[in-house]
């Protein structure tokens, strides 16, 4: 830190590229990831084979601004909301990106004689992408609707957000990555609601990310779409406190918890504790974490050592399938135990139509070897996420949203 400076390093020029030259651009992304999304990797190319011919310039500047106020506008749901309630001022924004473009257009054709092709060919992508903003904004108003009147058929009115601060809160997770904010936000009431939601998120083309407190590290909750929808499984937070029950092959009856997706995991914590037992899920989010991503994730904790992760303690799941049916996952012959201690593993796997009644076939039994499930000397083995296809778990909601859940306890 305090090392001398080689005197010949103060001779040096000091580089004269800038880092960044769009403006308002604070975010983690950088000037070529901005200008590739807006005008294609080979408007990049040429922008930097036209910047050590740069004279004065201004009609960089220019164009730089025009991708700053694309930018900061696809990157602030609030001026968007502002935006979409106001048209006048929408083409206002519009026709001054519009105006600065021609400007630059002008420019090429004074200062090089008939225009430099490059330049041309800039001008012509700036101008498409200024088009397909203000395209956008249409789209957006007329989706909104559209989703609107569908969804609220399905589920209460204030369910649906498209609001600023939603869409902002449900961008990221704990890793604070953020790529593209959703389209939409969900918080349904009920568990028998979220089928009926994630059909007809389906039927409008919307991705579909499960969410509950937010705070995995590895960005299963990140949308990566601007069309997308998060499902927040939040409300889904009763549970029936400690109960005494027959699993199927176990002799004696079991304590268990039975909790929905969004019970946040201190509170099935507490309530065991409070029957004088423990909850052996306990990852340190416990505070925030819900009882959806525990599955999800398959969570753990320091409580792991003794008991295992949240698979050694599943007596049975239920979750909602991408094709937008039930699903329900039980633990047969649970030996109470880590799952790794015994040789096979059974699960019963049971597949309903929307009603969450009918079946829609006989039941599967699916037999894995307990070992499978670990690497020596691991807690879980982070790296398999198949899990030799068992549906739910580790999968990080990748095929499907886990809706509810039921714990042993110890």
């Amino acid at each position: 830190m305090n090392a001398p400076l080689k005197v010949e390093l103060l001779d040096e020029p000091l580089p004269t590229t800038r880092l960044r030259e769009i403006p308002y651009n604070y975010t983690s992304f950088s000037d070529r990831e901005i200008v590739i999304r807006f005008l294609g990797e080979d408007m990049w190319q040429i922008l930097n084979e036209l910047r050590n011919k740069r004279k004065t310039g201004r009609s960089a500047r220019m164009l730089f601004e025009v991708l700053g106020d694309l930018w900061v506008v696809s990157r602030n749901p609030y001026l968007q909301d502002d935006l979409l309630d106001n048209p006048k001022r929408r083409k206002a924004l519009v026709d001054a990106l519009h105006h600065r473009i021609a400007a630059i257009d002008e420019r090429n054709l004074m200062v090089d004689g008939g225009g430099n092709e490059k330049v041309t060919a800039l001008v012509a992508a700036a101008k498409k992408a200024i088009e397909a903003f203000a395209e956008e904004f249409r789209h957006t108003y007329d989706l909104r609707k559209k989703v609107l009147a569908k969804l609220s058929k399905l589920t209460r009115k204030d369910n649906i957000q498209f609001d600023g601060l939603a869409r902002v809160s449900h961008v990221t997770d704990a890793t604070d990555w953020r790529v593209e904010y959703p389209f939409v936000v969900l918080n349904p009431d009920t568990e028998r609601e979220i089928v009926a939601l994630v059909r007809a998120c389906i039927e409008l083309g919307l991705t579909i990310i499960p969410r509950g407190g937010g705070t995995g590290y590895t960005g299963g909750a990140i949308p990566l779409t601007k069309m997308s929808v998060v499902i927040n499984t939040e409300k889904l937070d009763q549970h029936t406190s400690v109960q005494m029950r027959t699993l199927p092959g176990v002799a004696r009856q079991v304590a268990i918890i039975e909790c929905g997706a969004g019970v946040v995991t201190r509170r099935a914590m507490e309530a065991a504790s409070d029957a004088g037992l423990e909850f052996a899920c306990d990852p340190t989010s416990a505070d925030a974490s819900c009882i959806g991503g525990n599955v999800a994730m398959n969570a753990g904790g320091k409580k792991a050592v003794l008991w295992g992760t949240a698979l050694d303690n599943l007596a049975s799941w239920r979750m909602v399938t991408p094709d937008a049916t039930w699903l329900e996952v039980e633990r047969l012959d649970h030996n109470l135990g880590k799952i790794h201690d015994i040789p096979i593993a059974r699960f019963k796997i049971s597949r309903y139509l929307a009603d969450g009644k009918t079946l829609q076939s006989e039941p599967e039994i699916l037999e894995i070897p307990g070992p499978s499930f670990r690497k020596v000397g691991l807690g879980k083995d982070v790296t398999d996420k198949f899990l030799s296809g068992l549906p739910g778990i580790q999968k990080e909601g990748c095929d499907g949203l886990i809706t509810s859940a039921t714990f042993i306890l110890h």
